[in-house]
């Protein structure tokens, strides 16, 4: 269905091509200008926001065609090393939704003698996964993290743009702790405090995630506090691309922290 409506949108685009670039750009920032002067500023704001939204989308679907089915962010911002050099050689590794299997691909082939799990709920993402050119020292799995696992435990378990799409976050790493009982947690969620727009979106009563199945956009103060309640001491925590990068380690019952290899 998207095929089609995408093939659709080409044909129908094609007048398009007889006006120049330059001519077509003046054209969408005329009608922008014009808009954003009709009613309060409050309301040109929010309708602003939705055109940034929109763009937004029309370039992370370019993107991904420009890619040839791999978006070019995983490239540029090179968040696969931050996974990469915080995975000890011959580690177990699980990936918690781990949608068509990039990283963990980068994880099996760049890390030695690592053993990785990738798990993801997601049907088509996860048929995808499977068909691309895996090696042999990566395996997929299709279901919930929490109720599908085989019966196994990894040495570091990796959460990457998946946490802030958990309505019960703390719960859900609880569960998987116990389940899976890692070593090290490497996490990846986007941060509020990236941009001046999100604070503003929220002020005029918009939404203000990067996608609509996030339920949270950490600030800083509430990824401290989320992974503490769940049993997590993060170890260390930078900020990249918009993103906090963290590694962590769980705590056990006493409160100690099991040692880890780097």
């Amino acid at each position: 269905m998207r095929t089609l409506l995408l093939a659709s949108i080409r044909i129908l685009s094609w007048p398009l091509y007889l006006i120049p670039a330059r001519g077509r750009l003046g054209l969408i920032k005329g009608l922008m200008v014009l808009d954003s002067r009709v009613g309060q500023p409050k309301d040109a704001l929010r309708r602003q926001f939705q055109v940034l939204d929109m763009a937004d989308k029309v370039i992370s679907e370019r993107a991904m065609v420009y890619g040839d089915g791999i978006h070019p962010k995983h490239r540029l911002t090179r968040y696969h090393d931050f996974f990469v050099e915080n995975i000890a050689p011959k580690s177990t590794v699980l990936d918690v939704g781990c949608g068509y299997g990039a990283l963990a691909r980068s994880i099996a082939t760049r890390v030695e003698g690592v053993r990785v799990t990738g798990i993801d709920s997601d049907t088509p993402r996860l048929t995808q996964a499977r068909e691309a050119n895996n090696p042999d020292n990566l395996e997929f799995v299709l279901g919930d993290a929490l109720q599908d696992l085989p019966p196994a435990k990894w040495d570091v378990m990796v959460l990457s743009n998946v946490w802030e799409h958990i309505a019960h976050r703390v719960e859900f790493m609880r569960g998987l702790l116990a389940k899976v009982q890692p070593k090290k947690v490497l996490i990846r969620v986007p941060v509020f405090e990236r941009s001046w727009h999100l604070p503003m979106r929220k002020e005029l009563g918009i939404g203000y995630f990067s996608d609509s199945t996030h339920f949270i956009e950490h600030t800083l103060a509430e990824f401290a506090d989320e992974t503490a309640q769940a049993g997590l001491k993060v170890e260390s925590q930078d900020i990249r691309w918009g993103e906090i990068w963290a590694v962590c380690v769980p705590l056990t019952a006493s409160g100690d922290v099991p040692s880890v290899d780097t």
